[in-house]
């Protein structure tokens, strides 16, 4: 996988077994719901959304899936984050238990509210 240059999220998705698969097709189209505006890209050689710059990124691993929302989506939802291990800017959900998609979104919600705004900052400066 290192030495793999992924051009889309696609094609990083289908390097995985089938039922990681299915587990990150599923997390994809959970971030896409939960921001339509925001575009797919590869970034860091990870599947990223981006909305005003990066929204929060994904990767599979052995025995997680890595979910990056940046420290403030981690900060934000520290709570609801406990039982998981994580770190500034991420978190690692374990690949054998279902993921918890009910607060992927909420978080997704939360980094698009502070992106946009945080865009709308950049533009009222600039004026």
């Amino acid at each position: 996988m290192e030495d793999k240059t992924f051009k889309s999220i696609d094609e990083y998705i289908l390097q995985f077994s089938p039922e990681v698969q299915e587990k990150l097709n599923t997390l994809r189209n959970v971030i896409k719901e939960s921001a339509p505006d925001a575009y797919e890209k590869i970034s860091y050689q990870m599947p990223t959304f981006d909305l005003h710059g990066n929204l929060v990124h994904f990767a599979a691993f052995k025995n997680h899936i890595g979910f990056y929302p940046a420290p403030s989506g981690i900060v934000a939802f520290k709570n609801e984050l406990t039982e998981y291990k994580s770190a500034k800017g991420s978190v690692q959900f374990p690949i054998d238990k279902p993921l918890p998609y009910d607060l992927i979104r909420k978080i997704v919600k939360f980094r698009v509210v502070e992106n946009i705004n945080q865009a709308n900052a950049k533009l009222k400066k600039k004026k």
